[in-house]
């Protein structure tokens, strides 16, 4: 007689009730749960191209995106009421349209009206919830109103927040600081700390590398291009960017001289102040025009886009730098680690609006093997430990401070050279530890016992 072995399904739900391709760890939570056998729906919008390993062959994830929310002329409220309304209608549709799930995994924020929504889809399918705190919905929305987080609309959503973020059945966040918040400050458990790791693609790369990326860049944006074509008339030399050459026997090599590379990745949002970076660089383009034997021309790459974006590319034309050149690409997935791993510092300029989470940024910038200088605020220092990994600065001439120390006598200044020496080591410890592994060992097993 054969013994029939029930098979334990194994359906999850991912809501991100943002744009899925902007939201990381939302993706790589949602393929860690594909490579351990789930079957995942996503929900939520679909402005940016998810990853690849969400959407490419992947019969065992489903997305289901929601509708856009319509452009009205109401004024500022009901244009809050009727988005509240019209994404509330628009979840409950999907949540309905999908099969029933083990459990559901939400990111906060934003959290209104997702944790209302999902609570009482929960409560009714008897389908487990999971909230994955990044930050507090009333924070983020009170840093544009009027009366901040005194506001009656930022109350009104700490009240929700907090009385449905209690409900969910257990909770991941990103630092151990908001773990302590939350159980203390909100009564809200139990609570796995699960920090940001750098996923695989993001790793140091080769030299050849770095060139393929400066050319295929080069194609789009002339500050990689080579100021002339000289080199090339020069026996053996085959390609040349701004930085690099290559050579007939496929030897790469820097270019004398050479530009430093700065990068930035910033959303373009009010809790990314970019004016203390344009004044940094503004301070060094002043000692770099008067010492530029001393000082490197300085290519800033600034990724990403938001809606303060138009703003500052207004105020950056207006910019007539010798020594400083910017250029602000919108980069393909695949190509935004690369950026990564091919400049010579990273600058973070997100601060936390409830001083508790931390920026994936420089996270992927530690998996790259990119040092960083990172606006400080409250807990920082789970991640960034100045002068071990980088540099903290609180404000533009600490981190115009940073720039002239880090790219004086670039590249062969011996001091520098030794600090990067001792920031790799530190880097290196950091990119041992994966985001999958370091999910397997502390999400995994939560998420198993709604099966």
């Amino acid at each position: 007689m054969v013994e029939m072995v029930q098979v334990r399904k194994r359906n999850a739900c991912v809501i991100v009730l943002g744009d899925i391709g902007r939201s990381p760890r939302m993706q790589y939570h949602a393929q860690s749960l594909l490579e351990d056998n789930y079957n995942v729906d996503i929900i939520g919008y679909m402005e940016t191209r998810p990853l690849d390993a969400l959407t490419v062959a992947q019969p065992k994830c489903k997305i289901h995106e929601l509708p856009a929310v319509p452009v009205t002329n109401l004024t500022p409220k009901l244009k809050l009421l009727f988005k509240a309304i019209w994404q509330t209608l628009s979840l409950l549709i999907a949540l309905i349209s999908i099969p029933r799930p083990n459990f559901l995994l939400v990111q906060n924020p934003p959290g209104i009206p997702t944790l209302v929504v999902c609570y009482l889809y929960c409560a009714l399918t008897r389908t487990k919830l999971a909230i994955d705190w990044h930050n507090y919905s009333y924070t983020v929305l009170a840093l544009g109103m009027a009366g901040g987080e005194k506001s009656r609309l930022s109350r009104l959503t700490k009240r929700l927040e907090r009385y449905f973020g209690a409900k969910a059945h257990t909770h991941f966040c990103v630092t151990k600081a908001m773990k302590e918040d939350l159980q203390r400050n909100w009564n809200i458990g139990p609570v796995t700390v699960l920090y940001d790791r750098a996923p695989a693609q993001f790793h140091p790369i080769e030299l050849a590398q770095k060139h393929e990326l400066f050319m295929k860049l080069s194609k789009d944006y002339a500050q990689f291009m080579p100021q002339c074509y000289a080199d090339l008339k020069q026996s053996g030399v085959l390609e040349s960017t701004a930085l690099t050459q290559k050579l007939a026997n496929g030897t790469v090599l820097y270019k004398p001289h050479r530009q430093a590379v700065l990068v930035s990745s910033t959303s373009w949002t009010q809790d990314e102040d970019f004016g203390i970076l344009l004044q940094a660089l503004e301070s060094y383009e002043s000692v770099a025009v008067a010492q530029p034997n001393v000082y490197p021309t300085l290519l800033c790459i600034i990724t990403g886009k938001g809606p303060q974006k138009a703003h500052y590319e207004a105020q950056i034309t207006k910019y007539q730098w010798q020594k400083v050149s910017i250029v602000t690409p919108w980069l393909e997935a695949e190509d935004y680690p690369s950026v990564l791993a091919s400049a010579d510092l990273g600058v973070c300029l997100h601060w936390s609006t409830s001083g508790l989470d931390l920026p994936m940024k420089v996270v992927d910038m530690f998996g790259s093997g990119l040092p960083v200088c990172a606006y400080n605020f409250k807990c920082l220092d789970e991640l960034v430990k100045h002068g071990e990994n980088g540099f903290v600065f609180n404000d533009h001439k600490e981190l115009a401070e940073q720039l002239r120390l880090w790219f004086e006598n670039f590249p062969n200044n011996p001091s520098i050279i030794e600090t990067r020496a001792r920031f790799n080591r530190s880097l290196q410890e950091f990119q041992e530890l994966r985001w999958r592994e370091n999910w397997k060992q502390r999400a995994a097993p939560v998420l198993e016992a709604f099966l």
